[in-house]
């Protein structure tokens, strides 16, 4: 979790980056927050956000303060919390939608609290209130998506699928049902994220794309393209991937 607060004189607007986790944004502010969700919808307040929204997906915040506070969720653990995770490989809903009463219940208690301690733990109690235990994906697939983030995305399927036992089209399906994308789509989500990052924090495009397991820095392009619809040069500078090493520092570990 990560808490963010800014005062603006002008209305403000900032790019979704493609991340693998699940996005939960409780929107704090005097003036609520406006989500495009990238085709032409909007959303207002506090939403979720799924793991590869759509190309132009953006946060639009008015003129004045703004507070939120950012949840990330591995789909490991969103598929218990929040109940549609299959749901939201890429869609962009508001908490309501999901949580129903309870999520104005807790939006209440968080506008309340008086430090972002308290607005911390008032959270984590309703995520662990909000957990699914029948839910629980299954440990196999669990295990393929802890294997895809140590490895940054460089991990083959067929490889996952003889480690836990699996033919590689129950994998797959399993995989696709539980996470919301299929095993070889996440392991390029994970991928790209490392890239992002490297680029975000000064490395070079191809630099980049020998560290992160790209072919060429070419298909370092592609891949990008393919996630934002932007060149690398340009998420490079995506303000969401400049704060992330200080509002998550564990990364830099």
């Amino acid at each position: 979790m990560a808490g963010f607060s800014d005062r603006a004189d002008a209305p403000v607007e900032v790019e979704v980056v493609p991340h693998p986790a699940l996005m939960v944004l409780f929107d704090l502010g005097d003036q609520p927050l406006v989500v495009d969700d990238g085709s032409g919808q909007q959303r207002r307040g506090s939403v979720t956000a799924g793991l590869a929204p759509p190309h132009g997906a953006r946060g639009r915040g008015q003129a004045g303060s703004s507070v939120c506070l950012q949840v990330r969720l591995s789909p490991v653990v969103a598929y218990a919390v929040l109940s549609g995770a299959p749901e939201l490989s890429g869609a962009v809903t508001t908490l309501d939608d999901l949580w129903g009463r309870d999520a104005a219940r807790v939006q209440e208690q968080l506008r309340a609290a008086r430090s972002w301690d308290d607005r911390f733990a008032i959270v984590e109690v309703a995520l662990v209130r909000r957990h699914d235990a029948s839910r629980a994906v299954d440990a196999e697939v669990a295990f393929c998506w802890r294997r895809m983030v140590a490895s940054r995305g460089q991990v083959r399927v067929e490889r996952l699928a003889a480690e836990v036992g699996w033919s590689r089209k129950r994998l797959w399906a399993r995989f696709r049902s539980q996470i919301g994308l299929t095993p070889k789509r996440a392991a390029q989500l994970i991928r790209f994220d490392s890239a992002a990052h490297r680029l975000a924090a000064g490395h070079s495009a191809a630099a980049t794309a020998a560290d992160s397991g790209y072919a060429d820095q070419s298909h370092l392009h592609r891949e990008v393209m393919t996630f934002t619809g932007a060149t690398p040069a340009t998420v490079a500078s995506a303000p969401f991937l400049a704060v992330d090493d200080v509002a998550w520092p564990a990364r830099a570990g």
